[in-house]
């Protein structure tokens, strides 16, 4: 199998990041496949109707498609390219993305049975929903996780003179964006010295509210907009502790990120999270919207050198065995013909 469809959200704009299907295509094509993409439209319906349209055009060509599947829009996006994909008995592979997908299966079981039943293989980044889908009896899910290429992810060392706290995602209110400048203003008001940069695009009008926050707070936020994953690396090096405050998630790329670059990570204890850090082990993990306990991990990685030091060290490790060399080899094998 070497000709591949991609379908999912190509965007390339001020308001994303850089999505899955940029990451995993790019990753593929340098393997030798050959891959066609839809959609970079920025109008939905324009989007939706060209990933139909290449789901036609290129049935005779292709040996398989990769759908990214979300539980938003995007999930009937996913239903209809799929029909399409068995009109024409084309082999396709929904890629299971986001942590609200277990709600979409108890919302829509009779469009999820004909998505993911009807699928060659559903490919799962995260345990977490592997192990949802295989309770709603769906048999057929195989876990490949997101990768990096590990060398990338120069570890240096972190100075804790001061708290710097790094937040990196888009600014939706799913991800909870707020909480980060909340935690900084209970740990200013405790005494501390603390810093917070938070850096990521704009996708649904949450930035200014978080600007008017800190501005109420009176706490000086540093919001870099959105960087390159090279321009967003190299910055982090001011930084010593990453914080994600998200509401619902699945396997975030930016945290295994943090962790590939050896940062003690203090997260909320939602969907796929607790399945990627072992809590105490290689991060804390925290109640959803709990600042005062998001707060006193930080504290604790603050004022213990030993714990910091466990889980740095164990953070790298664990996601050492996410690289592109080692997953790749997974990505070949359900490609294989049956």
């Amino acid at each position: 199998m070497k000709n591949l469809l991609y379908i999912g959200n190509n965007l390339n704009t001020t308001k994303t990041n850089i999505s899955s299907i940029q990451v995993l295509g790019g990753l593929l094509e340098f393997e030798g496949y050959n891959l066609r993409y839809a959609s970079s439209y920025s109008n939905k319906f324009i989007r939706f109707l060209h990933m139909l349209w290449y789901c036609i055009r290129y049935a005779k060509w292709v040996d398989g498609v990769l759908i990214d599947t979300y539980s938003t829009q995007n999930f009937y996006y996913a239903f209809l390219c799929s029909l399409v994909c068995r009109l024409f008995a084309v082999p396709y592979y929904p890629i299971l993305h986001g942590g609200n997908l277990p709600e979409r299966l108890d919302k829509n079981p009779k469009m999820s049975a004909s998505i993911f039943n009807n699928s060659r293989l559903n490919v799962s980044p995260s345990l977490y929903l592997k192990s949802i889908f295989n309770n709603k009896g769906f048999d057929n899910v195989v876990y490949i996780p997101n990768s990096i290429s590990i060398d990338k992810y120069e570890v240096t060392p972190k100075l804790y003179d001061a708290i710097r706290l790094l937040w990196v995602r888009s600014f939706s209110e799913i991800y909870n964006p707020k909480m980060a400048v909340k935690v900084m203003k209970d740990l200013k008001d405790s005494g501390y010295s603390v810093e917070l940069c938070m850096v990521g695009p704009d996708s649904d009008g949450s930035l200014e509210s978080v600007k008017a926050l800190s501005k109420k707070l009176n706490v000086d936020v540093k919001f870099t907009g959105k960087l390159s994953k090279e321009q967003w690396i190299k910055l982090s090096r001011d930084y010593n502790v990453f914080i994600n405050t998200t509401n619902y998630d699945n396997m975030p790329v930016s945290i295994i990120e943090a962790m590939a670059l050896a940062f003690p990570v203090v997260s909320t204890n939602v969907g796929g999270l607790p399945f990627l850090i072992d809590n105490n082990e290689n991060g804390l993990l925290v109640p959803v919207n709990d600042v005062d306990a998001m707060v006193k991990s930080i504290l604790r990685i603050f004022n213990n050198k030993d714990l910091r030091h466990q889980l740095s060290t164990n953070a790298r490790q664990k996601v050492e065995c996410f690289d592109w060399e080692v997953i790749k080899t997974q990505w070949y094998s359900i490609f294989k013909p049956n």
